[in-house]
């Protein structure tokens, strides 16, 4: 049955003029953001009158020395270049307020879901093991096995490693290729005993994904979502009045922690447990979850929108605590709960401790330490 090895948990994936009176400044600021179109009017009606004074000037005032064109010539020649600065003035004009207008464009959210589902006709192996890396580009592998044993798929590439339980029934799994591009190694295993596992198949596949964003606005086997869960109609539900990302973002968190409430008697009973998998709608519909059940919601709900969303599992200091949050990435500026999202960044939120009232220094990145991305 192939080469034995040992299966471990190793492989950490560390992600992670001078003044002017201030009436003044104020009075300017506050017109600022209105003005673009005005502005641009008012610079290109400066220019235009520029012109044709400088037009008049130079044919009334030409070298006596040299004839001088008919009065009724250096007129019409006036009239001819005030319309031909009038057309530039407008279509200037129009191109400062398409800009304008494109500057402050609604927030719009993804209108299907980004698909990932393991394609069986592309996949390679056999009817006990196979593996799909044909979407590769966009962020994802596709693994399916049988066995009466326990299973898992396991990923490498360069010094990352990561391992995840593989359903023993056929049912296929979706992963995420986190770590970026380069020669993967895919690898499904099954268990003998302890932790000593064998090798039912592998295979390689170099990847070069579309975007960095791939892996992280399509479901998962930690982040199952499709068009008809629920975490994907409230999430629409949520946004529909958004006009940018960063007030998507705030509705559907503000909802998260306002409606989900941490469920201690989990916690208690998975402390020791390897292998939870998520379910968001199952969160939504309890209304309850602890910290992974909290990131898996905020991502389905956040990734079926379009906002690329990372969900990382690692330690917390003090007292080196296993938890997880989400990472967010986002054109705009949001503030709430006590940390706040940087624009143009990847930015943390941890939604499980804004939901009990603490993480204050949840944003600074200093407490958290990045094991395993999703």
């Amino acid at each position: 049955m192939g080469r034995r090895s040992t299966l471990t948990a190793a492989g950490a994936y560390q992600t992670a003029i001078p003044n002017r009176p201030a009436h003044a400044a104020r009075r300017r600021n506050h017109r600022r953001p209105l003005e673009a179109p005005r502005q641009c009017r008012r610079s290109l009606l400066r220019r235009s009158l520029l012109g044709i004074y400088w037009l008049s000037m130079n044919t009334s005032n030409a070298n006596p020395a040299l004839p001088r064109a008919p009065k009724c010539g250096a007129r019409l020649l006036t009239v001819l270049v005030t319309f031909v600065f009038i057309l530039l003035a407008g279509a200037s004009l129009s191109s400062c307020s398409q800009t304008n207008q494109a500057e402050g464009a609604a927030f719009s959210p993804a209108p299907n879901i980004t698909p990932a589902a393991f394609n069986p006709q592309a996949a390679t192996g056999d009817a006990t093991a196979s593996i799909d890396t044909s979407q590769t580009e966009n962020g994802f592998v596709g693994a399916c096995a049988t066995s009466d044993a326990h299973l898992k798929l396991q990923i490498t590439q360069g010094d990352h490693s990561a391992n995840c339980d593989l359903p023993n029934d056929g049912t296929p799994i979706v992963y995420p290729l986190a770590f970026g591009d380069g020669t993967y190694t895919f690898r499904i295993m099954l268990n003998t005993q302890g932790n000593n596992y064998v090798e039912l198949y592998s295979t390689t596949a170099s990847v070069s994904l579309k975007s960095e964003f791939a892996p992280f606005v399509r479901p998962n086997v930690y982040c199952d979502f499709n068009e008809e869960s629920s975490c994907v109609k409230k999430a629409r539900e949520l946004v529909a009045n958004s006009t940018n990302e960063a007030e998507a973002l705030e509705a559907i968190c503000t909802w998260i922690v306002d409606n989900v409430s941490y469920d201690d008697a989990k916690a208690e009973q998975l402390k020791s447990a390897a292998g939870y998998v998520p379910n968001p709608d199952e969160t939504l519909a309890s209304g309850t979850g602890i910290c992974f059940d909290y990131a898996s919601l905020g991502a389905a709900m956040l990734r079926s929108q379009g906002i690329p969303t990372k969900i990382v599992t690692g330690y917390v200091s003090p007292g080196n605590i296993y938890h997880a949050w989400i990472m967010v990435y986002i054109d705009g500026t949001w503030k709430s709960a006590q940390f706040s999202v940087s624009p143009n960044t990847w930015s943390r939120v941890d939604l499980t401790f804004a939901a009990s009232g603490g993480g204050e220094n949840v944003g600074d990145g200093k407490s958290y330490t990045d094991r395993f991305v999703y």
